[in-house]
Order: C-alpha cells, then sequence, then structure tokens
C-alpha cells in the first residue's frame, strides 16, 4: 500500500503489482488502516485510488492465499466498507482489470474514470462464492438491474467503453493520462470548502432513494439548516474565469 499526498488530496495506491493488486490478508488490512486514518485526516478533502502497474487495478481476493488455506471469505475485517464509510469524495482510477473484489472496491468509490485497456469482471458465478462486499447491492444501483444482471450471472468482461457507457465509470482516458485526468478532477473537488461537500455530498446520498416529492422536501429542511448555520464569512470563495 502507498499513501502519497498531493496538497488536499490523498493518492493511494495498491501496491503489489506482481499479484495484481490482489487483495491479501495483509493489503485488506492495510486499506482498512489508512481509509480509517484519512477520515479524521483534516488536510485530506479528497482520495484518489488506484492499483500500481498497468495491468489491474485490482484482481480481487488472493487466490495463493486461498489455496494456502487463508479465510479471506468469511472475514469481519471489510476493506470496502472502509472505503465507503470514508466520509470524502473518493476517485477510482481503474489502471486495468477490476475483478470481482476490486470491482466491489470500485463501487465504493463516488467517481470512477478508467484507462481504455480497463476491463470489469464479476466472477462470483464462476467461483460460487456469494458476495459480501456489496456488489449485488451496488452494482444494480450503480449501471441498473438489466446490466448488473448480465455482468453478475453471465460473468463476461465489460470494457472501457461500455462501462462508460453503462455509467459503471464517467471518463475513459488514454492509459498515459489517466491519473493525470484524475487527480484533476481530484484537484476540482478539494478547492471547495470541505464542510460543504460533506453535506452536499451527504444530501445527494440521502436522497437519491426517495420518492421526488420526498426528496425535494428532504433538500428543503436540509439545505435550510445548512444555509442558516453557514455564512460567507466561513467559505473560501474561488473566483472562476
Amino acid at each position: 500500500m502507498r499513501l502519497d499526498r498531493r496538497g488536499r488530496v490523498a493518492v493511494v495506491t495498491l501496491n503489489r503489482p506482481a499479484a495484481r493488486n490482489a487483495l491479501s490478508l495483509a493489503l485488506q488490512h492495510a486499506i482498512v488502516d489508512v481509509f480509517g486514518a484519512l477520515a479524521v485526516d483534516a488536510d485530506v478533502a479528497a482520495i484518489v485510488l488506484t492499483g500500481a502497474g498497468q495491468h489491474a487495478f485490482c484482481a480481487g481476493l488472493d487466490l495463493k492465499e486461498l489455496a494456502a488455506g487463508v479465510d479471506l471469505v468469511n472475514l469481519a475485517i471489510d476493506p470496502v466498507a472502509a472505503v465507503a464509510a470514508v466520509g470524502k469524495p473518493v476517485i477510482a482510477a481503474i489502471n486495468g482489470a477490476a475483478i470481482t473484489g476490486g470491482l466491489e472496491l470500485m463501487l465504493a468509490c463516488d467517481l470512477a474514470l478508467c484507462a481504455d485497456s480497463a476491463i470489469f469482471v464479476d466472477s462470483h458465478a464462476r467461483m460460487n462464492v456469494s458476495p459480501g462486499w456489496g456488489l449485488s447491492q451496488r452494482l444494480s444501483r450503480r449501471i441498473g438491474l438489466p446490466r448488473a444482471l448480465e455482468m453478475s450471472l453471465g460473468g463476461r468482461p465489460v470494457d472501457a467503453a461500455t462501462a462508460c457507457a453503462w455509467g459503471l465509470v464517467n471518463h475513459v482516458a488514454p492509459a498515459a493520462e489517466l491519473m493525470a485526468q484524475a487527480e484533476a478532477l481530484a484537484q476540482a473537488i478539494a478547492v471547495h470548502d470541505p464542510a460543504f461537500i460533506r453535506h452536499y455530498r451527504g444530501l445527494i446520498e440521502e436522497g437519491r432513494n426517495l420518492p421526488l416529492a420526498d426528496a425535494l422536501a428532504h433538500e428543503k429542511v436540509r439545505s435550510g439548516q445548512f444555509n442558516r448555520a453557514y455564512t460567507f464569512a466561513d467559505s473560501n470563495p474561488i473566483s472562476y474565469r
């Protein structure tokens, strides 16, 4: 695991390129520890999560450890939950294959960019292992039920162009430009007031599964509360040209 800082942006890299950044027990613990620390780090306003090397973002669970008898399936530890609970915008920069557990990590992020060589695979059906890190619930919310069923029951790879067309990722970039684009997006978020970003991100999340009338009413209440408590004297206005 590698952690780099670019001003108020943290870049977290799954750093096992020889193992296609597979989720060993040690890497799972590292993800939980790093994202737990970032959650309370006031100097970090946005996070980029990527994988080392050119071939894989994350290949899922470490099959060598599984074959050696390490129980990576029924653990109380949940690295995906740690990413989802960090409380700050997380951008996945998918530099290669995102397979099963790697796909679950990506789905815990708020936004995703991918290299034009990236592929996305849910192999749970092929492995006869039921998901425990949210894939059965998050994937359909991201791309819709029919497409999620195609990915999960069929198990076939989805390429970068299809992933973007389906809404699985926000943008596709040439591999050489992926990190620059992901970091630029993170920096665009990080210049804003963290309190407002936290509020606005939460407001969107809270209302997205409500009926529209209820969501609009919820927005009025929550926005009224925030705007009454927040003054422009607290903010750091940005001039746009």
